[in-house]
């Protein structure tokens, strides 16, 4: 199996944003278990900062994941944080379209996305993993990925 990441073209972007804003809140519901309102209004704060002006930041690296006919099979989103342990890379999104999972897209993504962070001279990934989500933090344990926190609650 061959693939590439392909920069986002401008044209493909705000079809982006409008998908990931209403998917990011739908997942702030589901797994983080926020009350709607409250998922909205994070959702505003967050991707207004992340996409000011409906732009791509110059730090955020945004591709579609293309197989070797350079059909899209989904995407993959990182960009460069300043965290306390410095610059590194955060991954934001990866998202292999549901026809094409099970084939190993998204392992070899994340592999070269590790390329990529490397390129521009990061030696650090984190990422965010919802919980639930066990085929991803699957995927990344798999990949050498250590949990850090686990952040739990229950409702009463």
């Amino acid at each position: 199996m061959s693939i590439r990441l392909r920069p986002f073209r401008d044209d493909e972007l705000p079809a982006f944003i409008e998908y990931g804003r209403a998917d990011y809140a739908r997942q702030l519901v589901e797994f983080a278990g926020m009350e709607q309102a409250s998922a909205d209004a994070k959702t505003d704060r967050d991707w207004n900062a992340l996409f000011a002006g409906g732009k791509n930041l110059p730090t955020s690296h945004l591709y579609r994941v293309e197989d070797e006919n350079g059909e899209p099979v989904g995407v993959l989103w990182w960009s460069e944080r300043d965290i306390d342990e410095g610059k590194v890379a955060f991954v934001y999104d990866i998202v292999i379209d549901e026809q094409f999972r099970g084939r190993g897209y998204g392992r070899e993504a994340m592999l070269l996305c590790e390329d990529d962070v490397r390129a521009h001279g990061l030696s650090l990934i984190s990422l965010n993993v919802f919980g639930g989500n066990e085929v991803a933090r699957g995927l990344y344990r798999s990949l050498g990925y250590a949990e850090r926190a686990v952040f739990m609650s229950k409702a009463l």
